[in-house]
């Protein structure tokens, strides 16, 4: 018979107590068993929000969530309800949570979730950089070597990218970014979100940086714009186009074959190809019969 236990992933307020979402506040009172990141937060928060947790209350950490997520989904195969919650946000994202929805779904045991505050999208939101497309990137490699290749490897990216850092790392962190992304990238890092000394810095990369070198407290997301991808010129190409129909393609196969994979125009990719033959001491598309084709 179906067991009728369910494992809830609930988010919790970054800071102010009044972004609690009802449905938390209920199943704080109602559910079974609470898996808190840290039980005397959970509980603190618990008389902040004026309610009485009515369940068994199990710590769900970083270090035991491989072995706690399998205590969890037995709870809920028994019929529990399991609330997982985190010391702020929501879990999963850069926090506990993934390996006891895992663990749920291969043991087919319902989970859901009840949405809440979120330090990414509020971040996102309040930055001012462009929110159609975004990455969210968590905790950048603590060593300065790990963290310049990581960062190197987003250069290209065009999505706005959003980071979490440490107080004690987030001037390094923009340093590294300003070189790898450019002085002048826009970004904003944005600390203590719904607290009482909420701020959002906006600006160049390398111009944060020196703000933050004399240090930068509270809780901190970083949002960074994506590269603004330059737009191709026909001219750039042309000579990819020369060197497929030196390998034995049609010029027009090959004007065709770049302006795909490139985005450029295929017309204006064939007519440079031409003005380059005709200007290369009579080179010829040798797999043609007769001058254009």
């Amino acid at each position: 018979m179906p067991s009728t236990g369910v494992v809830v992933l609930a988010g919790t307020p970054i800071g102010d107590a009044e972004d609690a979402p009802p449905r938390l506040l209920r199943l704080l009172a109602e559910a079974d068993v609470v898996a808190a990141e840290d039980t005397r937060r959970l509980r603190a928060l618990a008389t902040r929000l004026g309610v009485s947790i009515g369940g068994r209350v199990v710590s769900y950490h970083e270090h035991n969530e491989a072995a706690r997520a399998a205590e969890l989904v037995e709870a809920a195969e028994g019929g529990a309800t399991v609330l997982v919650v985190t010391d702020a946000g929501m879990p999963g994202v850069s926090d506990p949570g993934y390996r006891v929805v895992r663990a749920a779904i291969e043991g087919g045991i319902r989970a859901t979730a009840v949405p809440g505050p979120s330090a990414v999208l509020a971040a996102l939101a309040l930055s001012g950089l462009p929110t159609d497309r975004f990455c969210f990137e968590g905790f950048l490699p603590r060593k300065a070597g790990e963290r310049r290749r990581a960062l190197q490897d987003l250069a290209a990216e065009q999505r706005t990218m959003v980071f979490f850092e440490a107080t004690h790392r987030i001037a390094d962190t923009l340093t590294a970014m300003a070189a790898a992304f450019g002085e002048d990238r826009e970004a904003a890092v944005c600390r203590e979100l719904t607290k009482t000394y909420e701020e959002v810095k906006r600006g160049g990369l390398a111009s944060l940086a020196e703000w933050a070198a004399d240090g930068v407290r509270g809780e901190i997301t970083v949002v960074v714009a994506g590269v603004v991808p330059v737009a191709a010129e026909a001219a750039d190409h042309v000579a990819e186009v020369l060197a497929l129909v030196e390998a034995g393609t049609r010029l027009k196969d090959a004007a065709g074959e770049v302006a795909e994979r490139t985005g450029v125009s295929r017309r204006e990719l064939y007519e440079g190809a031409l003005a380059a033959r005709r200007a290369g001491a009579g080179y010829r598309d040798p797999t043609s019969r007769k001058e254009g084709t």
